[in-house]
């Protein structure tokens, strides 16, 4: 029983499924009040949704670089179960800004109060970061990238579940989906705080350059589906998530059968190739089957990227990073909609393979400094 409360596999289902809800209640809810906004135009409405996001995404990312310092002062001392309580209260304490907006009548500028405490709590970057090293403290030296690997899995998992049924109960009203939402990243919360338990234990810097490349075009993305010639409705977003989810299902498989035979780099690069290719399939996606084509394309996850332990100063670094990424893809996505609405995603491709390069870099400087160290050794002897 022991060692079962010390996986941190089922906050990372339980809370997936939370925000999953949420996620889905909150986009829509936004491209709603842009529509009546813009009086039905999509392309006013696109484009008004993008600067919500991006200022939402800015000051979260802003405020969780506040909070990354503290908070790794405070797991130094209890140990990273600090980072996964600290950003489920806060992911819990900002979705009670959107009940206030569905049942008062404040502006929709009201919401960016749940984006700043979700932010001051660690936001996703020290969510993921408890995760990370709570599952590598769970397993051996050498079985990290695999225990990293179902973790992914279970995420994946979660994400198809929710995405599945989000849009299901959207159409049973927004305040079920939001109720749903609140009342599974509570248990997720009671979870972390009660029943995990953790005992005490190198991230590649390519993470800053994938992270650039595709955590806002993903974001843009979510409101592409919404816009003409797809015009998705909440039941189709719905699967769109579930299936933006499946791939770390074909993931796991993959990664399974390749572990032993490719290794971590090898597999950290095929996860940017595929990454990348589904991108690209994205920008010139016109109908709703080459959507999920793209997804087809991907084949694996990039938790060879994570280590047991992630430093403050790393999570400050992702976190500016996540910012640009952000600004400069929900800026740039209005500006295309005129013409090619689908470029942001071709250049999230490009800047996404550009992070492939320091990986090759390094492996092939650890394979020269081996040769050299063998050469040493045998001149050594030879004398």
């Amino acid at each position: 029983m022991g060692a079962i409360l010390t996986l941190v596999e089922p906050v990372v289902v339980i809370n997936k499924l939370g925000t999953s809800f949420f996620d889905m209640a909150l986009t829509q809810t936004v491209y709603n009040q842009s529509l009546k906004a813009t009086a039905g135009n999509s392309d006013r409405a696109q484009a008004l949704s993008s600067r919500f996001i991006l200022i939402q995404s800015v000051l979260s990312s802003v405020a969780a670089m506040l909070s990354i310092i503290p908070l790794s002062r405070m797991a130094d001392r209890h140990g990273p179960k600090v980072f996964l309580v600290a950003s489920q209260m806060g992911s819990v304490l900002g979705m009670f800004t959107l009940v206030i907006f569905m049942y008062c009548e404040v502006p929709l500028e009201f919401l960016y109060l749940g984006s700043l405490l979700h932010g001051l709590s660690g936001g996703g970057p020290m969510f993921w970061a408890g995760v990370a090293a709570l599952a590598s403290l769970s397993s051996e030296q050498g079985k990290r990238t695999l225990k990293l690997n179902i973790v992914d899995f279970c995420f994946g998992v979660a994400g198809v579940v929710g995405g599945l049924l989000s849009g299901y109960l959207y159409q049973m009203g927004p305040s079920v989906l939001l109720l749903t939402a609140i009342l599974v990243s509570v248990v997720a919360l009671l979870y972390s705080v009660f029943a995990l338990t953790d005992s005490r234990r190198s991230l590649s810097e390519t993470m800053m350059l994938f992270i650039l490349g595709m955590v806002g075009a993903e974001n843009v993305l979510q409101l592409y589906l919404l816009k003409p010639p797809l015009s998705w409705d909440s039941i189709w977003a719905g699967y769109g998530r579930a299936a933006t989810s499946a791939m770390y299902l074909s993931s796991f498989i993959g990664v399974l059968g390749l572990f032993k035979v490719l290794g971590d780099t090898a597999l950290t690069l095929l996860g940017i190739v595929s990454n990348c290719t589904e991108m690209a399939i994205m920008a010139f996606t016109v109908e709703s089957w080459v959507y999920f084509l793209g997804h087809t394309a991907h084949e694996s996850p990039l938790l060879c990227f994570l280590a047991g332990r992630v430093s403050g100063l790393l999570q400050l670094v992702l976190a500016v990073t996540d910012v640009l990424s952000n600004v400069f893809f929900t800026s740039i996505y209005p500006l295309t909609l005129g013409w090619f609405s689908g470029f942001c995603f071709l250049l999230s491709c490009a800047i996404s393979y550009i992070s492939a390069v320091p990986i090759m870099y390094v492996n092939l400087s650890l394979k020269d400094n081996s040769k050299s160290s063998f050469g040493g050794f045998f001149s050594d002897h030879a004398e």
